[in-house]
Protein backbone atom coordinates (compact mmCIF):
# COMPACT_ATOMS: atom_id res chain seq x y z
CA UNK A 1 0.00 0.00 0.00
CA UNK A 2 1.30 3.51 -0.82
CA UNK A 3 2.61 5.82 1.73
CA UNK A 4 -0.16 8.84 1.66
CA UNK A 5 1.60 10.96 4.26
CA UNK A 6 3.29 13.76 1.83
CA UNK A 7 1.38 12.69 -0.95
CA UNK A 8 1.85 15.03 -4.68
CA UNK A 9 -2.02 16.66 -5.28
CA UNK A 10 -3.27 14.85 -8.25
CA UNK A 11 -6.40 16.62 -8.77
CA UNK A 12 -6.48 20.22 -9.87
CA UNK A 13 -7.09 22.80 -7.51
CA UNK A 14 -10.93 23.49 -6.86
CA UNK A 15 -12.92 26.60 -7.53
CA UNK A 16 -12.25 28.61 -4.45
CA UNK A 17 -15.97 29.00 -2.05
CA UNK A 18 -15.92 31.55 0.94
CA UNK A 19 -18.92 30.15 3.19
CA UNK A 20 -20.33 32.84 5.32
CA UNK A 21 -22.93 32.06 7.30
CA UNK A 22 -24.75 34.76 9.45
CA UNK A 23 -27.04 34.48 12.42
CA UNK A 24 -27.97 30.88 11.15
CA UNK A 25 -31.16 28.55 13.04
CA UNK A 26 -31.67 25.49 12.09
CA UNK A 27 -34.62 22.89 12.95
CA UNK A 28 -37.31 20.70 12.97
CA UNK A 29 -40.88 21.61 12.19
CA UNK A 30 -39.93 25.13 13.57
CA UNK A 31 -38.42 24.43 16.48
CA UNK A 32 -34.23 25.06 16.75
CA UNK A 33 -31.55 23.02 17.08
CA UNK A 34 -28.80 25.11 16.35
CA UNK A 35 -29.20 28.28 17.51
CA UNK A 36 -27.97 31.69 16.26
CA UNK A 37 -24.62 30.54 14.21
CA UNK A 38 -21.88 33.56 12.23
CA UNK A 39 -19.07 31.66 10.54
CA UNK A 40 -16.86 32.98 7.87
CA UNK A 41 -15.15 30.14 6.30
CA UNK A 42 -11.91 31.34 3.62
CA UNK A 43 -11.29 28.86 0.67
CA UNK A 44 -9.01 26.23 1.77
CA UNK A 45 -9.90 25.90 5.48
CA UNK A 46 -9.69 22.54 7.28
CA UNK A 47 -12.01 22.68 10.11
CA UNK A 48 -13.33 20.77 12.81
CA UNK A 49 -16.66 20.99 14.96
CA UNK A 50 -17.15 19.48 17.93
CA UNK A 51 -19.34 19.35 20.64
CA UNK A 52 -21.05 16.94 23.01
CA UNK A 53 -23.61 14.60 21.40
CA UNK A 54 -26.85 16.14 20.56
CA UNK A 55 -24.98 19.73 19.94
CA UNK A 56 -26.51 20.19 16.82
CA UNK A 57 -23.48 18.76 14.55
CA UNK A 58 -25.47 16.74 12.05
CA UNK A 59 -28.22 19.03 11.92
CA UNK A 60 -25.68 22.15 10.90
CA UNK A 61 -23.84 19.61 7.87
CA UNK A 62 -27.91 19.00 6.83
CA UNK A 63 -28.04 23.00 6.71
CA UNK A 64 -25.25 23.38 4.82
CA UNK A 65 -26.04 20.42 2.48
CA UNK A 66 -29.14 22.36 1.24
CA UNK A 67 -31.54 19.39 3.18
CA UNK A 68 -33.05 21.37 5.83
CA UNK A 69 -34.11 25.37 5.03
CA UNK A 70 -33.48 27.54 7.69
CA UNK A 71 -35.40 28.69 10.30
CA UNK A 72 -33.94 32.48 10.29
CA UNK A 73 -30.54 33.81 9.15
CA UNK A 74 -28.41 32.71 5.46
CA UNK A 75 -25.93 30.29 4.57
CA UNK A 76 -24.28 31.97 1.27
CA UNK A 77 -21.37 30.64 -1.07
CA UNK A 78 -23.03 27.54 -1.79
CA UNK A 79 -25.65 28.67 -4.11
CA UNK A 80 -23.49 27.53 -7.25
CA UNK A 81 -21.95 24.58 -5.80
CA UNK A 82 -22.99 20.87 -3.79
CA UNK A 83 -20.96 20.31 -1.23
CA UNK A 84 -19.65 16.53 -1.19
CA UNK A 85 -20.48 14.80 1.99
CA UNK A 86 -19.56 11.76 3.80
CA UNK A 87 -22.30 10.83 6.34
CA UNK A 88 -21.16 8.61 9.29
CA UNK A 89 -22.48 6.03 8.15
CA UNK A 90 -23.19 4.04 5.13
CA UNK A 91 -26.37 4.03 3.62
CA UNK A 92 -24.90 1.22 0.91
CA UNK A 93 -24.65 -2.67 2.01
CA UNK A 94 -21.97 -4.00 2.14
CA UNK A 95 -23.46 -7.24 1.11
CA UNK A 96 -24.66 -5.31 -2.13
CA UNK A 97 -23.12 -7.62 -5.43
CA UNK A 98 -21.21 -4.40 -6.66
CA UNK A 99 -17.09 -4.33 -6.98
CA UNK A 100 -15.49 -1.68 -5.29
CA UNK A 101 -14.86 0.06 -8.44
CA UNK A 102 -17.90 -0.11 -9.39
CA UNK A 103 -19.21 1.48 -5.89
CA UNK A 104 -16.68 4.28 -6.60
CA UNK A 105 -17.47 5.42 -9.99
CA UNK A 106 -20.93 6.03 -8.38
CA UNK A 107 -18.88 9.25 -7.32
CA UNK A 108 -19.28 10.37 -10.80
CA UNK A 109 -23.25 10.53 -11.00
CA UNK A 110 -23.65 14.14 -11.28
CA UNK A 111 -21.49 14.02 -14.41
CA UNK A 112 -22.38 10.79 -16.22
CA UNK A 113 -25.81 10.50 -15.48
CA UNK A 114 -28.20 7.19 -15.11
CA UNK A 115 -28.01 6.99 -18.78
CA UNK A 116 -24.96 7.98 -19.25
CA UNK A 117 -21.51 6.05 -20.36
CA UNK A 118 -17.92 5.98 -19.43
CA UNK A 119 -15.28 7.17 -21.27
CA UNK A 120 -11.84 6.51 -21.20
CA UNK A 121 -11.28 9.78 -19.18
CA UNK A 122 -13.64 8.88 -16.45
CA UNK A 123 -12.47 5.29 -16.10
CA UNK A 124 -8.68 6.80 -16.02
CA UNK A 125 -10.24 8.88 -13.02
CA UNK A 126 -11.55 6.66 -11.17
CA UNK A 127 -8.51 4.47 -11.10
CA UNK A 128 -6.64 7.40 -9.50
CA UNK A 129 -8.98 7.87 -7.18
CA UNK A 130 -8.61 3.92 -5.97
CA UNK A 131 -4.83 4.89 -6.26
CA UNK A 132 -5.27 7.70 -4.44
CA UNK A 133 -6.45 5.97 -0.98
CA UNK A 134 -4.49 3.17 -1.04
CA UNK A 135 -6.96 0.78 -3.06
CA UNK A 136 -5.02 -0.18 -6.46
CA UNK A 137 -5.53 -3.66 -7.16
CA UNK A 138 -9.02 -3.70 -5.26
CA UNK A 139 -10.93 -2.30 -8.35
CA UNK A 140 -12.62 -6.19 -9.04
CA UNK A 141 -13.11 -6.95 -5.33
CA UNK A 142 -16.64 -7.35 -3.47
CA UNK A 143 -17.56 -4.64 -0.95
CA UNK A 144 -18.46 -7.91 1.38
CA UNK A 145 -14.35 -8.72 1.09
CA UNK A 146 -13.38 -5.27 2.59
CA UNK A 147 -12.58 -5.19 5.85
CA UNK A 148 -13.72 -1.46 7.56
CA UNK A 149 -10.89 0.51 7.00
CA UNK A 150 -10.70 -0.44 3.25
CA UNK A 151 -14.70 0.46 2.79
CA UNK A 152 -13.74 3.77 4.16
CA UNK A 153 -10.96 3.96 1.57
CA UNK A 154 -13.67 3.06 -0.54
CA UNK A 155 -15.93 6.15 0.86
CA UNK A 156 -12.96 8.77 0.40
CA UNK A 157 -12.23 7.47 -3.28
CA UNK A 158 -16.24 7.93 -4.14
CA UNK A 159 -15.95 11.58 -2.12
CA UNK A 160 -12.83 12.05 -4.56
CA UNK A 161 -14.82 11.89 -7.67
CA UNK A 162 -17.33 14.56 -7.30
CA UNK A 163 -14.68 17.32 -7.20
CA UNK A 164 -16.33 19.07 -4.83
CA UNK A 165 -14.75 22.43 -3.81
CA UNK A 166 -16.71 22.00 -0.38
CA UNK A 167 -16.76 18.41 1.58
CA UNK A 168 -18.58 17.57 4.67
CA UNK A 169 -17.61 14.78 7.05
CA UNK A 170 -19.67 13.68 9.61
CA UNK A 171 -16.74 11.23 11.69
CA UNK A 172 -14.91 10.16 9.09
CA UNK A 173 -12.75 7.94 11.02
CA UNK A 174 -14.88 6.21 14.17
CA UNK A 175 -14.29 2.90 14.36
CA UNK A 176 -11.16 2.39 12.01
CA UNK A 177 -7.52 1.41 12.26
CA UNK A 178 -4.70 4.09 12.97
CA UNK A 179 -3.04 3.57 9.14
CA UNK A 180 -6.55 4.11 7.51
CA UNK A 181 -6.71 7.15 9.68
CA UNK A 182 -3.46 8.72 8.93
CA UNK A 183 -3.68 7.80 5.47
CA UNK A 184 -6.80 9.92 5.10
CA UNK A 185 -5.91 12.69 6.84
CA UNK A 186 -3.03 12.92 4.90
CA UNK A 187 -5.68 13.02 1.61
CA UNK A 188 -7.46 16.03 3.56
CA UNK A 189 -4.25 17.67 3.83
CA UNK A 190 -4.04 17.27 0.18
CA UNK A 191 -8.19 18.56 -0.43
CA UNK A 192 -6.95 21.82 1.46
CA UNK A 193 -3.73 21.90 -0.77
CA UNK A 194 -5.86 21.65 -3.64
CA UNK A 195 -8.17 24.91 -2.43
CA UNK A 196 -10.87 22.68 -1.01
CA UNK A 197 -12.51 23.67 2.51
CA UNK A 198 -13.00 20.54 4.66
CA UNK A 199 -15.20 20.70 7.24
CA UNK A 200 -15.42 17.55 9.45
CA UNK A 201 -17.03 16.62 12.58
CA UNK A 202 -14.92 14.90 15.24
CA UNK A 203 -14.72 13.70 18.75
CA UNK A 204 -11.07 12.81 18.99
CA UNK A 205 -10.04 16.27 20.34
CA UNK A 206 -6.23 15.25 20.06
CA UNK A 207 -7.00 14.68 16.65
CA UNK A 208 -7.92 18.20 15.92
CA UNK A 209 -5.37 19.95 17.48
CA UNK A 210 -2.94 18.04 15.54
CA UNK A 211 -4.78 18.54 12.20
CA UNK A 212 -7.38 21.33 12.26
CA UNK A 213 -6.08 24.80 12.17
CA UNK A 214 -9.98 26.05 13.00
CA UNK A 215 -12.65 24.61 15.16
CA UNK A 216 -16.26 25.27 15.75
CA UNK A 217 -17.40 24.43 19.52
CA UNK A 218 -20.89 23.76 19.30
CA UNK A 219 -23.78 23.13 21.93
CA UNK A 220 -26.83 23.86 20.23
CA UNK A 221 -25.45 27.47 19.77
CA UNK A 222 -21.74 28.20 19.33
CA UNK A 223 -19.61 28.22 22.42
CA UNK A 224 -16.50 29.32 20.55
CA UNK A 225 -14.97 29.38 16.75
CA UNK A 226 -11.59 29.88 15.62
CA UNK A 227 -7.79 29.14 15.77
CA UNK A 228 -8.09 26.10 17.19
CA UNK A 229 -5.43 26.26 20.09
CA UNK A 230 -7.61 29.28 21.25
CA UNK A 231 -10.88 27.99 21.51
CA UNK A 232 -11.01 24.20 22.00
CA UNK A 233 -10.25 24.94 26.05
CA UNK A 234 -10.92 23.11 29.03
CA UNK A 235 -13.47 26.33 29.73
CA UNK A 236 -15.36 26.14 26.91
CA UNK A 237 -15.57 22.53 26.16
CA UNK A 238 -16.75 22.35 30.10
CA UNK A 239 -19.13 25.16 29.09
CA UNK A 240 -20.15 22.83 25.91
CA UNK A 241 -21.25 19.89 27.89
CA UNK A 242 -22.83 22.38 30.63
CA UNK A 243 -25.12 23.21 28.10
CA UNK A 244 -25.74 20.29 26.05
CA UNK A 245 -29.80 19.21 26.15
CA UNK A 246 -31.96 16.96 23.98
CA UNK A 247 -34.13 18.79 21.32
CA UNK A 248 -36.83 20.34 22.38
CA UNK A 249 -39.83 20.18 19.67
CA UNK A 250 -41.87 22.53 21.63
CA UNK A 251 -38.67 25.69 21.96
CA UNK A 252 -39.65 28.45 20.22
CA UNK A 253 -37.03 30.67 18.36
CA UNK A 254 -35.00 32.27 20.27
CA UNK A 255 -34.37 36.12 19.89
CA UNK A 256 -31.02 36.84 21.31
CA UNK A 257 -28.21 35.62 19.27
CA UNK A 258 -25.45 34.23 21.13
CA UNK A 259 -21.60 34.80 20.09
CA UNK A 260 -18.85 32.77 19.93
CA UNK A 261 -16.56 36.06 20.53
CA UNK A 262 -17.71 35.27 24.37
CA UNK A 263 -16.40 32.24 24.63
CA UNK A 264 -14.64 31.32 28.00
CA UNK A 265 -10.59 31.46 27.93
CA UNK A 266 -8.73 28.71 29.80
CA UNK A 267 -6.01 26.20 29.70
CA UNK A 268 -5.75 23.87 26.87
CA UNK A 269 -7.64 20.71 26.72
CA UNK A 270 -5.67 18.19 26.62
CA UNK A 271 -6.68 14.67 28.53
CA UNK A 272 -9.90 15.54 28.39
CA UNK A 273 -11.85 12.70 25.81
CA UNK A 274 -15.26 14.08 23.60
CA UNK A 275 -18.15 12.43 24.37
Amino acid sequence: MPDLRHPTPQTAAASPVCLVVRNLTLGYDGHPAVHHLDLRIAPGSLVAVVGPNGAGKSTLFKGLCGELAPLSGSISGLEAVRPARLPQTSTLDPGFPVTVWEMVAMGLWQQVGALGRFTAEHRRRCDAALAAVGLSGFALRGLDTLSGGQLQRARFARLLLQDAPVVLLDEPFAAIDQRTTEDLLALLHRWQAAGRTVIAVLHDLQQVRAHFPLTLVLAREPIAWGPTSEVLTEANWSRALAMREPFDERAGVCEQAPSAESAVPGRAISDLEAV
